[in-house]
């Protein structure tokens, strides 16, 4: 009752004076900020950012990068040099029209000697290291590098980079410090209460692209007044918000979801994600450094039941960490683990395994992660492994994670998507970046060459030589990829999810 209180009278304080056309969409914490090129981010805030600044290219549906601000690019044989042609006829939300000129002042602040731009590493010699950036005319730009990068323009769309978003001077104040963005995106900023909501305005000069809606990119059109992003933390208390017609959209969980997706007056969109659950094993422990335990453990368990199980039946298994709707799941990537308890317990004697007890840590702000390790736990033990679950609050388990201090860990990675990336984020040198699973200098070579090379097919044969490695060495257990649920009221209409899992409120109406 105190959680649904404290909803309302948010929602009370947020909805006042609020439009007839105002879409009300639920975060469960407050942004950290609206300057795409600042170090303070997270999904939330990236979420709102992209609804207002938009780089030269973006994400598609299928996680290939199409263009956005951007007409064209064109890429010279070396791989070094890249040439967008901007779009005629794009406004910011001051009205300014956009040029070249705006583009090397965007760039020329992301790469400052004093940036904290989160991707400004990757492109100071981590992806490639951009040398210059120059104007050929007031509609070309040209980038070079120092060397080819198969990610350059992935990495020019992540979203965690704030989509590498072009920004108007206006958007600082006569000192030079942050105000608020003036970009060119759909809608523009509107109010920011702290702790209570973000409100964004439909911005009536936005110049769309033809066709469809295609994840961030394609055709996008503003099609209520305003986009009120109330802060509601209590998932109880955003569902009754839902329910009783306060809030239009929210995201659930996914055993709020058979209740939910049978109520008249909300509809439900549910899809996998990019992202990847996993069980992550420590290589460097003294019982687990032996390949032959991991290998039991990960035969031990039914992915397909874990996955089943967890998710309410909506994910399927997935030992890769690439995801089955990336177009670079071949058929290599859509092997994996086959449950075989003989087979494990034959390795296990093997092994000289005389029952030590392995600890697996989890939390509860995660449910999945819980449930999984459960799971886990039970599974295993028909093979006669003993398995501890310990339970830490989110913060500690991800300090143990970023320390590398754990034998076992229930854990999630979000959605990267590119392959190179999927693999980058568990792989490297555990003696300088102790959060890595995967310790082993012929992966980071191949994780390398998949950066670098732009040849498809043999990215393709990196990725499948990664896949079968991953297999045989057992450094983590992928299990499945999330689903990512969104409730709408009824008469919301046009909204739907997409793998990257970022809520996208243009193309959405109200009835």
């Amino acid at each position: 009752m105190r959680a649904i209180l404290a909803a309302a009278l948010a929602l009370s304080i947020g909805g006042a004076g609020a439009e007839a056309q105002t879409l009300r969409a639920r975060l469960n914490s407050d942004i950290r900020s609206t300057d795409p090129g600042g170090s303070l981010r997270d999904e939330n805030t990236d979420t709102v950012i992209q609804h207002m600044v938009e780089g030269l290219v973006a994400f598609r549906e299928n996680a290939a990068v199409g263009m956005l601000l951007a007409e064209k690019v064109d890429i010279s044989e070396d791989g070094k040099t890249y040439t967008f042609t901007l779009r005629e006829g794009v406004r910011f939300h001051n009205g300014a029209t956009l040029t070249s000129e705006d583009v090397l002042w965007s760039w020329k602040r992301y790469l400052d000697a004093d940036s904290k731009w989160r991707c400004k590493p990757e492109l100071s010699g981590g992806v490639a290291k951009i040398t210059d950036v120059a104007a050929k005319d007031a509609r070309t730009v040209v980038f070079t590098i120092d060397r080819p990068s198969a990610l350059f323009l992935v990495t020019l769309a992540r979203p965690d980079c704030g989509g590498s978003g072009i920004i108007h001077r206006d958007s600082l104040d006569a000192e030079g410090k942050w105000k608020a963005p003036v970009g060119t995106g759909p809608f523009r900023f509107g109010e920011w209460r702290r702790d209570q909501y973000i409100e964004l305005v439909r911005f009536d000069g936005y110049a769309r692209r033809e066709g469809p809606r295609d994840g961030f990119t394609g055709g996008k059109v503003a099609m209520v007044e305003r986009v009120r992003f109330s802060i509601i933390p209590d998932p109880s208390a955003a569902r009754a918000a839902l329910l009783s017609g306060a809030l239009d959209a929210t995201g659930i969980s996914t055993n709020e979801y058979d209740d939910i997706k049978n109520r008249k007056e909300v509809k439900v969109s549910a899809g996998p994600t990019m992202a990847f659950a996993a069980i992550l094993l420590q290589t460097k422990d003294p019982l687990l450094k032996d390949v032959r335990i991991r290998r039991a453990l990960a035969l031990s368990i039914d992915t397909a039941e874990i996955a089943n199980a967890v998710t309410f039946g909506l994910a399927k298994p997935n030992n890769s960490p690439v995801a089955p709707s990336s177009p670079w799941c071949s058929k290599t990537l859509a092997t994996g683990f086959k449950r075989d308890i003989a087979q494990a317990k034959k390795l296990l004697a093997e092994a000289g395994y005389k029952g030590e007890t392995i600890k697996l840590i989890a939390n509860k702000r995660y449910s999945a992660m819980f449930d999984a390790a459960v799971l886990v736990q039970a599974m295993a033990s028909e093979a006669g492994i003993k398995i501890d679950v310990e339970v830490q609050d989110w913060a500690s388990q991800l300090d143990r994670y970023t320390k590398g201090d754990y034998q076992a860990q229930s854990f999630g990675y979000s959605a990267r998507l590119d392959p190179a990336l999927s693999y980058e984020v568990f792989s490297g040198p555990k003696a300088t970046q102790p959060r890595k699973v995967w310790d082993d200098p012929r992966v980071e070579e191949l994780v390398r060459e998949s950066m670098r090379t732009g040849d498809q097919a043999r990215r393709q044969a990196i990725f499948d030589e990664l896949h079968k490695k991953l297999i045989e060495d057992v450094p983590l257990i992928v299990l499945f990829n999330p689903v990512e649920i969104g409730a709408v009221r009824a008469n919301v209409e046009g909204y739907a999810g997409w793998p990257a899992g970022f809520a996208r409120y243009w193309g959405v109406s109200l009835k």
